[in-house]
């Protein structure tokens, strides 16, 4: 799976692939029913992974409330505790499972709450936490979240309640999720789910099932709500939103692809800004470089994975691209959009990969300059086809040792990229106070998802403001207001 780079900003950090789940109904943007549950009951909810499984936990909130239960944020009170997991990367799952252990504790206390586990690990560790490991009551894979009350049922009377069918229809169309903990500003929609690439490493295809385009309309109607209730800057979520295509049938042979999509979504308002995540190297097009060079408010940040830059490693992790492939993308991208920022990620240390093999990652990383990126040792899964036909035959200390020189390579291009925005001006959308709570600071982010943070004075959250860059950390730029 690709890793969605606008859940945390600019990151030159080894990402874990995993972020806990905030304190839920805190927000005033989000529209549950917190203190008063029509039917006496409360829900905790927790995520982690990627920006798909937040939006898949909005989705569940909503279809609970519409239930009748509340929302707490203190999971020993809740009736129905609920993990949304990632399956990605082994700490991923190790994290979870020490979560778990400490939900399961609730029950020495409550044995009344039940205990949910949703998503990727559901799918995929179904029989391990239900029988051999006694964790949960229940597991929802994600295409059966509509089916959760009839679970929470089954579990509520004693028995393990499990639906794990993956679907080639389902996409939720016509559910408007609920934004938990969100800023009011930014918002995610998915516009499509599963994925039909099948690279070797990556367990997402048998996790969520195969790739299924949502209605165009429906998609357009959710942007418009979050715009209308303030949202200024929306990110189109999906494994590879370039390949989307969703047929009408309705309309006869209308079609919709993903640069048509883009465009109706930047036509909802010039003060909406839109944002998009992850495009696959072998599917972006010239047309979506186009419908962005047309559209202001399409943000110029592409998020385009290239995993190595060696041509046989990436064979084997049938990627469907070459290395040169791959560079005539970022160059034509930099042809067309020359002020595109270009992030990436990289796995170090895949099977059978050589010294010469990672010095052509390096050399990669040294032609690009990526804005940022994100960096993973290979961590093997079982059931993908990397684990059947390949060994994981790196040893750990030599993929620690590639991945501390892709690190460093790459925090030294993105703050060299920062220093080279240093007196510049952007126009950048006011997200908040600074997270470093200083007294009149604000922060917010310019069209290539660089974080700003500068003294507010009278400007206000989502509104748009010139700022003039003064200064640079390694990963944040500081400026003043023009």
């Amino acid at each position: 799976m690709e890793h969605n780079p606008l859940l945390n900003g600019i990151s030159v950090k080894e990402h874990d692939e995993t972020r806990q789940g905030e304190a839920f109904g805190s927000n005033p943007a989000t529209q549950l029913n917190v203190n008063a549950p029509a039917n006496g009951k409360q829900f905790y909810v927790e995520s982690y992974g990627c920006a798909l499984n937040f939006n898949d936990s909005e989705i569940v909130a909503t279809l609970l409330n519409k239930e009748g239960y509340g929302i707490t944020t203190n999971y020993k009170e809740a009736d129905l505790i609920l993990i949304n997991t990632c399956s990605i990367r082994e700490n991923a799952e190790q994290k979870v499972r020490e979560r778990l252990r400490q939900f399961k504790a609730v029950k020495k206390t409550r044995p009344e709450t039940l205990i949910g586990v949703l998503g990727c690990m559901a799918e995929r560790l179904k029989e391990k936490l239900l029988e051999q490991e006694q964790m949960v009551d229940l597991i929802v894979g994600p295409d059966a979240y509509r089916s959760l009350t009839e679970l929470i049922q089954e579990a509520a009377s004693g028995h393990k309640a499990v639906n794990v069918l993956l679907s080639r229809e389902e996409t939720y169309a016509d559910i408007s999720p609920t934004r938990l903990s969100s800023n009011g500003i930014n918002g995610f929609v998915t516009i499509a789910r599963g994925c039909n690439n099948m690279c070797s490493f990556c367990v997402v295809p048998y996790t969520r099932g195969r790739e299924r385009s949502r209605d165009a309309y429906s998609i357009v109607a959710e942007a418009t709500m979050l715009f209308n209730e303030g949202f200024r800057d929306i990110t189109l979520l999906g494994q590879n939103v370039d390949s989307y295509h969703w047929q009408n049938e309705a309309e006869g042979s209308l079609s919709i692809n993903f640069a048509q999509l883009l465009a109706m979504v930047a036509a909802i308002s010039p003060d909406l800004r839109v944002r998009f995540s992850t495009s696959h190297p072998k599917d972006i097009t010239d047309e979506v470089l186009y419908t962005m060079l047309a559209h202001e408010n399409i943000c110029k940040q592409i998020h385009l994975p290239a995993q190595s830059g060696n041509s046989e490693v990436l064979e084997r992790m049938n990627r469907t691209y070459d290395r040169e492939w791959y560079l005539q993308k970022f160059n034509r991208i930099k042809e067309l959009i020359p002020e595109c920022a270009v992030s990436t990620d990289i796995i170090t240390g895949f099977c059978g990969e050589t010294d010469e093999q990672h010095a052509d990652t390096i050399s990669m990383i040294n032609y690009c300059k990526f804005d940022f990126s994100y960096h993973f040792k290979y961590s093997e899964r079982s059931g993908t086809p990397a684990q059947k036909k390949f060994a994981d035959d790196v040893p750990e200390e030599v993929k620690q040792q590639r991945l501390d020189e892709i690190i460093a390579l790459c925090r030294f291009y993105a703050h060299e990229k920062n220093k080279a925005a240093v007196g510049q001006t952007f126009k950048v959308l006011i997200e908040g106070p600074s997270h470093k709570k200083v007294d009149g600071q604000l922060c917010g982010r310019n069209t290539q998802n660089q974080m700003i943070v500068f003294q507010g004075g009278q400007a206000q959250k989502g509104t748009y403001v010139h700022v003039k860059v003064t200064a640079t950390t390694t990963g944040t730029l500081i400026g003043e207001i023009v």
